[in-house]
């Protein structure tokens, strides 16, 4: 949910938790994560949702929040446990970024890029003799070390080409569990880290995500010929989440995995949940200014008007309004909405940081700047 005044969650928590084990086979543990200002409340159960003491808990106690991230977790790879349960989050740039996957990507499965992995360190050889004059300028120390630093561990695969940046040799992001989509998180995280030393505008955003997405479906389909499945939130802070879909179904499966997405704002109406029979009059409840963005794989209720992602959609969602392309995200800039930090600084104008990630000015056509 991304939400334009505080609101509690507890509606849309009470149908999603049913899909946990009882209405779907979700079973394998939830997570939820909400920003409190700067702050990431998070919460992660390996129980099913449907029977969480812990989700009984969050719907009797109602938390108001701007921007919430919640999974229910299907194992596909990785063991039912804790550290494998989403939303997972990291630091960057001295904000808090929390990532949910519904899907299947090989590229980041950890048991096939780890062969990979080991299969080049063991055709790899170091020659770390200090009187070889002929190795020290064929192979620069910090050339050798990363050389060292790959044979050593296996390295989560390096994405990152579309925007302009070549493999270093080192991850600064690792995963933690042993799902591929922890792994594709600290992936897009680690391209990102590299590309930009300041923060980025939205619209340089949404391009580079898009740009990194695009790379994961064509990678994914050409090294390791898979089914892509990719459909992800991503939280940024206490008012921007991401969302993006590749759907498609797993081999075998008639279940269709994509996303859907609604904006309640004025008029307000009533509102039936699709797993369990309760329902909702939001007209007596909201307030003139609300408005509340519900992004979910399937559409939560079945009395309301849910918009499909398109193959491939990037949207940004701040306010509970949805931004289609980079150039929309513009206005939500002018509303000091952007990522904000005390780490690093932002660019110091619109006109150097075009310069210094080498954007035209026909990137911005039609955002009136």
């Amino acid at each position: 949910m991304n939400c334009a005044t505080l609101t509690d969650f507890s509606f849309s928590l009470r149908g999603f938790t049913r899909r946990g084990g009882a209405t779907d086979v979700h079973s394998h543990g939830w997570g939820l994560c909400f920003y409190d200002g700067m702050g990431l409340r998070s919460f992660h159960d390996p129980d099913p949702a449907a029977e969480s003491l812990l989700a009984e808990f969050l719907q009797s106690h109602p938390v108001k929040t701007l921007n919430v991230v919640a999974h229910i977790r299907y194992a596909t790879r990785g063991e039912v446990k804790l550290e494998n349960v989403h939303p997972f989050s990291r630091e960057m740039w001295g904000c808090n970024f929390c990532f949910a996957h519904n899907g299947d990507v090989s590229l980041f499965d950890r048991n096939l890029f780890q062969k990979s992995n080991n299969n080049i360190k063991h055709s790899q050889s170091i020659n770390t003799n200090p009187n070889d004059n002929q190795s020290k300028t064929r192979t620069s120390i910090p050339q050798k070390m990363s050389l060292i630093f790959s044979s050593s561990y296996n390295q989560i695969p390096w994405i990152g080409k579309s925007i302009g940046v070549e493999d270093p040799g080192i991850r600064y992001y690792n995963p933690i569990g042993a799902t591929d989509s922890e792994t594709m998180f600290c992936a897009i995280l680690n391209a990102l880290r590299a590309r930009f030393d300041t923060l980025p505008t939205l619209p340089v955003l949404h391009a580079a995500l898009s740009a990194l997405c695009n790379e994961i479906v064509t990678r994914d389909k050409e090294t390791m010929g898979g089914n892509t499945i990719l459909n992800f939130l991503l939280g940024c802070g206490p008012h921007l989440q991401f969302a993006y879909s590749w759907p498609g179904a797993r081999e075998g499966s008639e279940v269709w995995n994509g996303l859907h997405y609604l904006v309640r704002e004025p008029p307000f109406g009533s509102a039936h949940l699709s797993d369990c029979d309760y329902s909702i009059d939001f007209s007596a409840v909201a307030k003139e200014d609300d408005r509340v963005a519900v992004i979910a794989t399937s559409p939560l209720t079945d009395d309301e008007d849910w918009v499909e992602f398109e193959r491939g959609q990037l949207i940004l969602f701040d306010d509970g309004v949805p931004h289609m392309a980079p150039e929309d995200c513009e206005e939500v800039e002018f509303r000091n909405h952007g990522l904000v930090s005390s780490a690093i600084p932002a660019a110091a104008s619109l006109e150097v940081y075009m310069r210094r990630y080498r954007l035209r000015t026909s990137f911005f056509e039609g955002s009136g700047i």
